[in-house]
């Protein structure tokens, strides 16, 4: 079982404006509590028992909030960024911190309703490099389209690598944010630079022919880049909460 993970919490939230001049977005309240608490809920009923959280943008208030992690029986800890590295300049300057041992990495301004444990197990027994977490959606061309073969493989991500021409039987999914990564993903990461997984790292690892995988889900996915997508984050909540059983499953 994987024990560690890293969350995404450093960005500005620059579309939620004015409403994160003030408050980072990982702490806007969706159902009434901070969509970070739900996100660690999610990772400790996956099996995490340490979790690193990277900081920037209104950083003191996320750190204040979460502690060492004790109320989700977590160990946090934190990777502070000046100036912001984006996703991939992020978890490449958390290295010391993940140490040797594959990790989760989860956005702090999403969540899935997914058993974790069954992503863990799908990507261990795949042996790639990474799984990324993939679902259907009519607008995954916003978010950036992953494109993934029959076998699950994904073979190419926003078009890159760009020589890879597509085949029959692909599938256009897109990222939500969740994805399990090996140590060997900081080799094709340059360090003291800012830069994003899926625009660089992934695409080059593919361009290796590095095995990365794409589990693919329907699972409910609530998102608060917007204050339209706030607002509606909050009520699919309040009408049908998150919960996860001791085993990590989804519960109605």
């Amino acid at each position: 079982m994987i024990r560690r993970a890293m969350v995404l919490a450093a960005g500005r939230g620059q579309r939620l404006a004015p409403l994160t001049d003030a408050r980072p977005k990982p702490l806007m309240l969706v159902g009434g509590v901070p969509l970070l608490d739900h996100v660690l809920a999610f990772l400790r009923a996956g099996g995490i028992e340490e979790v690193v959280i990277n900081l920037h943008h209104l950083g003191a208030q996320i750190e204040a909030h979460v502690g060492d992690g004790r109320r989700w029986a977590l160990r946090v800890r934190y990777s502070w960024e000046r100036p912001i590295l984006d996703t991939g300049g992020g978890i490449k300057h958390a290295e010391r911190l993940l140490g040797d041992e594959p990790f989760v990495v989860a956005n702090a301004d999403s969540l899935l309703e997914l058993p974790l444990r069954e992503v863990v197990a799908f990507h261990q027994a795949r042996g790639g490099v990474a799984t990324m977490v993939l679902r259907p959606d009519p607008d995954a061309a916003r978010y950036g389209v992953v494109e993934l073969d029959a076998d699950d493989r994904v073979r190419r991500i926003v078009g890159l690598p760009a020589d890879v021409v597509p085949a029959a039987g692909w599938r256009a999914l897109m990222f939500p944010g969740v994805h399990v990564l090996e140590p060997a993903v900081f080799r094709a990461m340059d360090p003291g630079t800012a830069f994003s997984i899926t625009r660089v790292t992934y695409p080059r690892l593919l361009a290796t022919g590095a095995p990365v995988f794409g589990y693919v889900t329907g699972a409910r996915w609530l998102t608060i880049d917007t204050p339209a997508a706030l607002a509606a984050a909050d009520a699919e909540y309040r009408r049908a909460p998150f919960r996860w059983d001791a085993d990590g499953t989804p519960t109605p």
